[in-house]
């Protein structure tokens, strides 16, 4: 659920019914999620505070994503991984995630008109990979699974996500924005913690 929240927040103008259902509505602060991670829990804590305005949170949300994630705005943290991974990786050319979505035959990212390379894509191809492995009652098929998720996060989010939030925290102007761009930080890091050890039952 928070990756699909996340990931909506960061693709989409945020609506009043979203204002309503995740802030002032309480579902962030009743969300039986727990980490020890410590990204996790400033993460939480910035998207906990109460919203008792609704219609000037939706406000301030809209200008937010406008002035980071709209194409047509200044765009000061598009959320993009081709943006990143250049300079990180010392201009080699960043790894495709096409041919990830390609050989699992997930066609459903052509409908979004978002480059492939979007996070809000990769998250969305996140879900996807978990949600077949917890259909899997087969330990091997099952282990597979895990080493293909922690091999999607490390290729695809690890090398750039913690770029892109170190821009969303500069730049914006809520905390919501800002916990968001934390959160996902911090879910990509347990996703990979979890799913290395080998052992733990999902």
């Amino acid at each position: 659920m928070l990756l699909y929240f996340t990931g909506s927040m960061i693709m989409y103008e945020p609506t009043m019914e979203c204002v309503t259902d995740f802030f002032a509505g309480g579902i962030l602060r009743q969300l039986p999620v727990s980490s020890s991670n410590p990204v996790f829990m400033k993460a939480s804590s910035l998207l906990r505070e109460p919203c008792s305005d609704r219609e000037q949170c939706r406000q301030d949300l809209v200008k937010d994503y406008r002035r980071l994630f709209s194409p047509e705005g200044p765009r000061l943290a598009m959320p993009l991984a081709s943006l990143y991974t250049g300079s990180i990786l010392k201009n080699t050319m960043p790894a495709d995630p096409g041919e990830f979505y390609d050989s699992y035959g997930w066609n459903a990212r052509k409908k979004y008109n978002v480059p492939g390379d979007h996070l809000g894509i990769e998250l969305l191809f996140l879900t996807v990979l978990i949600e077949k492995l917890m259909q899997f009652d087969d330990e091997p098929c099952r282990f597979e699974m895990k080493r293909e998720i922690r091999r999607f996060i490390s290729t695809h989010l690890m090398p750039w996500i913690q770029g892109w939030n170190d821009n969303v925290q500069t730049f914006a102007g809520t905390g919501y924005y800002k916990g968001i761009g934390i959160l996902l930080v911090a879910c990509v890091e347990d996703l990979d913690g979890i799913f290395s050890d080998q052992g733990r039952l999902l």
